[in-house]
C-alpha cells in the first residue's frame, strides 16, 4: 500500500518568509539607489558638475602679441606673426608605426625623433616642433592621434634681415629679447597673456571655447631713430668696402647732428636674424656701441678747440714742426713727413701730430682733461643699448708730459664710434652736443653747450681744408656739398704693444658744412688690401653714403664755387 506524503504547514510558511526578505531586499536596494540618485543630481548635484568639469572643462594661456619694433618713418623692422607649435603627452601617446610615420612626415621629423620623445614617459608635455605654420599644424591634428596637441605662438620675422640685425637684434624660441634693442626694451614690447575656458573631448582635444578668463594685452610698438632707406644705403656701401679692402670688420654711425638722433648705424660683418644657425658668437654685437679704440687723428679736432677756447692760441698761430719729429721726456712724437712751419688750420690739414702736441702742451691739464671729459669721452652714452660701452679717459692727474702729448692725437683713451660721433656733433651744432638716441624724440632731448659758437664755427672751417688736394681726405668730397671733417690711421694694440701691421682707418666728418645736418664716423678694421690709411679707405665711404643721405632728406647743396676751388687748391 503507497502512502503519500501531505507538505507540511511549516515548509509553506519557510518559503513565504524567504520570498518576502528578498523581496525586501530588492525594494531596499531600489530604494537605496532612488535616493542616491536624488542625492547626487538633486541635492548635491555640484559635486558631479564638478567632476565633469574637471575631466572636460579646463583653462589655457592665450599668448599675447608682441609690439612692432619700427624705423622713424613707419616702416617695419620687426613683426609677430601667428603660427603653431605641435606637442604630445607621452603618457597619452598611442600610434601605430604607420601613424608615427605619417605625423613625422607632416612635421618634417623622423619616425625615429618622436618615438624618443614618446618614450620620455616622465613628463606630460614634449614639444614635437615649434613655431610652423598653422595649416601644417592643423594637417597634424587631422590624423587625430591620442595625445598630439597644438598651442597657438607667435614667430618673431625681422624684414630687414640683416640690414638692421645689430641694432634690432633677436629673440629667443620663447619671444624673449636677446640682444639689441628687443632685449633693452623687452618689457616695453612684450605683452601679457590671457586665459580662457575651454572644453576638451575624451582624447583631451579642444573642441570649444567657453570664455574669455583674461584678455591677452599686446605689447606696445617700439620706434627707433634710424630711417631705413639710410640703414639700407650705409649697409650696402659698408659692406662693398669691407670686402674691396679685405678688413676684418667695419662700422658706421650717422647721426642727425641738431638733435642727436641715430640716423643709421651698422657694422660687418653682419648677420640674418631669421635664420641664425650658422651665426658665430661674437657675429650679434654691436660694435658701434659695445667695443672701444684709439681714436687717433679723429681726436685732434678737440684739442685744437680747447686750445681756441683757453684762448691759448689764435687760428692764425704758427708752429715749427721741423724737422717732422720732436722729443717729449724720453720719448718721440713723429709726423709721417716734414710739414716745417704750420699755422693751426694746417696742422689739422697735414694731421701733424708734432704741431698738435705744440699746440696742447701749454694747456693746464686739469682743463685739457675737463674739456675731454665735458665732451663725453670715458663717460655712459645712456642710451639704453644692453652692453653700451664707456671708453676710458684716466685722470689728469696721473698724466706727465708725453701723455698730455699722446691724447692730443688720439692715443691713451679709448671711445666708441657713437661716443666720437657724439663728440662731433657740438663742432657740427655750433658747439651744443645733444644727447644721442636710438628712439624717435617726440621733443627735443637734452643737449650741453661744449664751446663757444666762434670756437665750433673755426674749428669747422678748418676741417673743410681737410677735405681738399692739399688736406688727406679728398675721397670724402661730394659734389655740389661743402664737407668738414678729418682722417684717422690707427696702430691697433696686440698682446706685445702695438703691431706694424694691423690699423683701424677712420674718417669723421660732417655736411652741408655751412650748417651741418649730418654727422658720420666711419671705421674699417685692418684693412688688408694695400691701402689702410683713412683718407684712402674711410673716405670714400664718408663720401657714398653721405651723398646718399643728403639727397634722400632733400637737404639742399651748400657749395659756393669759388670757396670750393681755394679749399681744393689749399688756399684756405
Amino acid at each position: 500500500m503507497m502512502i503519500i506524503a501531505q507538505p507540511r504547514a511549516n515548509d509553506e510558511t519557510d518559503f513565504t518568509v524567504r520570498w518576502r526578505f528578498l523581496l525586501l531586499l530588492l525594494l531596499a536596494g531600489m530604494a537605496a539607489l532612488v535616493l542616491r540618485a536624488v542625492d547626487l543630481q538633486v541635492v548635491n548635484r555640484q559635486f558631479l558638475q564638478d567632476k565633469g568639469d574637471r575631466r572636460l572643462v579646463g583653462v589655457v594661456p592665450v599668448p599675447a602679441h608682441r609690439g612692432r619694433v619700427l624705423d622713424r618713418n613707419g616702416e617695419l623692422l620687426a613683426i609677430s606673426t601667428p603660427v603653431k607649435s605641435v606637442w604630445i603627452n607621452p603618457k597619452e601617446f598611442e600610434a601605430s608605426p604607420r601613424e608615427v610615420k605619417a605625423l613625422g612626415d607632416t612635421l618634417g621629423i623622423s619616425a625615429k625623433d618622436i618615438q624618443k620623445r614618446a618614450a620620455d614617459d616622465g613628463h606630460s608635455f614634449v614639444y614635437l616642433k615649434r613655431r610652423m605654420s598653422p595649416e601644417l599644424a592643423d594637417q597634424a591634428m587631422a590624423l587625430n592621434l591620442p595625445g598630439v596637441y597644438a598651442e597657438r605662438e607667435f614667430h618673431r620675422y625681422y624684414p630687414t634681415g640683416e640690414v638692421a640685425a645689430h641694432l634690432v637684434g633677436f629673440n629667443n624660441i620663447d619671444d624673449r629679447g636677446q640682444e639689441g634693442m628687443e632685449l633693452a626694451y623687452n618689457d616695453w614690447l612684450k605683452g601679457v597673456p590671457g586665459a580662457k575656458k575651454i572644453i576638451r573631448d575624451g582624447k583631451r582635444r579642444i573642441i570649444e571655447d567657453l570664455d574669455n578668463i583674461r584678455l591677452p594685452v599686446p605689447g606696445k610698438d617700439l620706434t627707433l631713430s634710424i630711417d631705413q632707406r639710410l640703414q639700407y644705403l650705409a649697409y650696402r656701401e659698408l659692406k662693398k668696402a669691407v670686402l674691396q679692402n679685405r678688413a676684418k670688420s667695419g662700422s658706421l654711425v650717422l647721426l642727425d647732428a641738431q638733435n642727436g638722433e641715430v640716423l643709421a648705424m651698422v657694422n660687418q660683418p653682419s648677420f640674418n636674424p631669421n635664420s641664425r644657425v650658422k651665426m658665430s658668437g661674437g657675429a650679434s654685437r654691436n660694435r658701434a656701441i659695445t667695443d672701444v679704440f684709439e681714436p687717433g687723428s679723429t681726436i685732434k679736432p678737440f684739442g685744437v678747440a680747447c686750445a681756441l677756447e683757453l684762448g691759448s692760441v689764435r687760428p692764425e698761430s704758427q708752429f715749427d714742426t721741423n724737422p717732422g719729429q720732436m722729443h717729449v721726456g724720453h720719448n718721440l712724437v713723429k709726423d709721417v713727413h716734414n710739414y716745417g712751419v704750420l699755422d693751426v688750420a694746417h696742422i689739422l690739414q697735414k694731421s701733424s701730430n708734432v704741431g698738435m702736441t705744440k699746440i696742447v702742451m701749454n694747456l693746464p691739464s686739469a682743463k685739457f682733461w675737463a674739456f675731454y671729459n665735458n665732451l663725453g669721452f670715458g663717460q655712459p652714452l645712456e642710451t639704453g643699448f644692453p652692453g653700451e660701452a664707456n671708453g676710458r679717459l684716466s685722470d689728469h692727474q696721473g698724466w706727465n708730459a708725453f701723455e698730455q702729448a699722446t691724447l692730443s692725437f688720439g692715443y691713451g683713451l679709448s671711445t666708441s664710434l657713437l661716443q666720437l660721433g657724439r663728440a662731433y656733433t657740438a663742432l657740427a651744432n655750433e658747439g651744443v652736443m645733444p644727447m644721442v638716441a636710438l628712439l624717435k624724440r617726440d621733443r627735443p632731448g637734452e643737449s650741453h653747450r661744449i664751446m663757444s659758437v666762434k670756437t665750433a664755427n673755426t674749428v669747422r672751417t678748418m676741417l673743410e681744408s681737410v677735405v681738399t688736394r692739399e688736406g688727406t681726405a679728398l675721397k670724402a668730397a661730394i659734389p655740389g656739398f661743402r664737407v668738414a671733417g678729418k682722417t684717422g690711421t690707427v696702430k691697433k694694440t696686440g698682446a706685445r704693444g702695438y703691431e706694424e701691421s694691423a690699423y683701424l682707418s677712420f674718417f669723421a666728418g660732417m655736411a652741408p658744412a655751412s650748417k651741418p645736418r649730418l654727422v658720420m664716423i666711419v671705421m674699417i678694421d685692418e684693412p688688408s688690401a694695400g691701402e689702410y690709411y683713412g683718407g684712402a679707405v674711410a673716405a670714400p665711404v664718408f663720401s657714398s653714403v653721405m651723398e646718399g643721405a643728403l639727397r634722400l632728406l632733400n637737404i639742399a647743396p651748400d657749395q659756393d664755387s669759388g670757396i670750393q676751388t681755394a679749399l681744393q687748391d689749399g688756399g684756405i
